[in-house]
Order: structure tokens, then sequence, then C-alpha cells
């Protein structure tokens, strides 16, 4: 009787083979951090308000920060989110007329104090690129460049963009302002990456900004101030001996912010002056629709 010949099946037959296991292979997890973040809690929240209940459980048991939580939150909220719903409106964006000389646009970038400018042609809905403020200086060393030359491609996103798309595509092509059009082409306003990382961990400070402890007015070389717009009215009234409101007035502020506001009738907007008994109050800076910094000298310096 002769012996039976058995084949060995070969790794790639094994392999193919819809019903074979091998379990030295290594398998992929494919889930986000997301879903691996759900999937870790047991049992699994059925809807967002129940997941924001299970992470501030989590942060009671100390398993997680009230930072971390905050920033789960956000990211979780986000997902939700549109250009439109963070975006600066129009009417609080400052533009740059490509038509302007190079000392009014010097003027302006310092007043204003922002890192990227739109820039127009004509008419203020035609955005024609973006200006790096720290491209101007180039102009100090060659004065016969054309201005056009320094800009920038603009990148145009519709108000109904997502907050997680439009994240991945600032990191992805390294622009870091978008402007934003609404439904009939128009400039609705503009968004930059700093304002879709706050919506994950809050508020960023920038070079405006101070710790609590480092005061809230500074004297300049100028002669000038710079007064944060939540200092209390009567620091500002100690500190430059005037009476910016009665004692007895029906409409009582607490900051020289609300008071400049309500005197404006309107929130303040950059480059926007006011003199009050005697003060000159320009907006230098603003964030969430209200002052952050104003400039502030004696009026009859204006003259």
């Amino acid at each position: 009787m002769s012996a039976t010949q058995v084949s060995e099946p070969s790794s790639s037959s094994v392999n193919s083979s819809s019903g074979s296991h091998n379990p030295n292979a290594v398998q992929v997890d494919k889930r986000s951090l997301f879903q691996k973040i759900v999937e870790f809690i047991n049992p699994g929240p059925d809807s967002k308000d129940e997941l924001f209940e299970t992470l501030a459980e989590a942060e009671d048991n100390d398993v997680i920060g009230a930072q971390s939580r905050a920033m789960l939150e956000g990211v979780i909220r986000m997902a939700d989110m549109t250009a439109g719903d963070v975006m600066v409106p129009v009417t609080r964006i400052d533009l740059l007329d490509i038509d302007s000389s190079p000392d009014e646009l010097m003027h302006q970038v310092i007043d204003t104090a922002h890192s990227r400018f739109p820039v127009f042609e004509r008419e203020k809905d035609n955005i024609i690129g973006i200006l790096m403020a720290k491209d101007l200086l180039k102009l100090q060393r060659a004065p016969e460049l054309n201005i056009r030359a320094l800009l920038r491609p603009p990148v145009f996103v519709p108000e109904t963009k997502g907050l997680n798309d439009l994240l991945r595509e600032f990191r992805g092509n390294r622009n870091h302002l978008a402007i934003v059009i609404d439904e009939f082409g128009r400039m609705a306003g503009l968004l930059t990456i700093e304002d879709v990382l706050e919506e994950i961990v809050g508020e960023i400070e920038d070079e405006f900004d101070v710790a609590e402890d480092d005061g809230d007015i500074f004297g300049l070389a100028d002669k000038t101030y710079r007064i944060s717009g939540d200092t209390a009215i009567e620091r500002v009234n100690d500190t430059f001996d005037v009476k910016l409101l009665e004692s007895d007035s029906d409409n009582q502020f607490d900051t020289i912010g609300g008071l400049i506001a309500h005197e404006m009738g309107h929130v303040p907007k950059r480059g926007e002056r006011m003199v009050l008994n005697g003060l000159s109050f320009t907006v230098l800076h603003t964030k969430g629709g209200a002052v952050k910094w104003f400039k502030v000298m004696p009026a009859d310096m204006l003259e």
C-alpha cells in the first residue's frame, strides 16, 4: 500500500482563505480617537448630553482634570459648529486698501496691531489677497517693491463650512485666515485658526493680554496710556484726576469699557475714538464683542 502524499498548504493560500485565521497577523485598529474615548466609557452614552454628564462624573472621580473635561466638551460641541458661528463679522474687520500708500498701510497696521490683513481693491467685497504685517518690513529694504507682490492668496469658505473640516484645512495648507462668504458670495466675516482653537482650549492670550496681577493701566513712552477695558472707572478717575461718572447717575457702570460702549451707543470697533471729560479714548483691541484695550491721552494732545 503506497503512502498517501499530503501537501502542506502554503502561507499565501492560508492568508487568502476566507475562513482562515492567522494568530500572528497584526490587526490594525481603525477607530478614531473619539470612538476609542466613547467606547472606553461603559456603559456608552446614548446622546451628547449623557456624554457631557459622563465627562462631569469622570472629573468628579478624578479620572480627568477640569481642563481636560473642558477641552473634550469643546471638541464635541465643535462638531456641530460652522464658520458662521464663530467668525468675526464684516463690520468689525480691519481691511487694507491696495491703493493706499506704504506709509498709510504701515500706520494702519501699527494702529490695529493685527498680524494678517485682508486687502481689497475698489470695493471692500473684492478681496484680492492677504497681507502679512511682517511682509511690510520688506518695503524698508526694497521700496521699489510693489505691494501686490507681497500679497498671499486669500482662502474663501462658506458660512456653512464645518469647523472640523476648516481646522483640518488650516493645518493642511498652512493658511491661518479664511474669508467667510454668505450665500450671495459677499464677504460675511473672517475666521482665523485662533478662533477655531479657542472653541476647544478657551480664550488664547495674545500680546495684548497680561496677567491680572500685572495691572491694567500702563504708561507709554509717548506720554499716552494703555488701559484695559475691564479697568474700574474709579481707578481711571483716580489715575487721571477726573470724574467720568457722577455718583448719582442713573446709568451705573463698573468698567471703563462698559461706560464707553454706553456713551457711543454701540459696541466699539478698533480705531474708534471718543473724548470724555477731557480724556481721549481710542479703541486699540477688541475681542468677543468687548474692548480689551484703549489708548488714552489728554484730549488737548490731539490738537
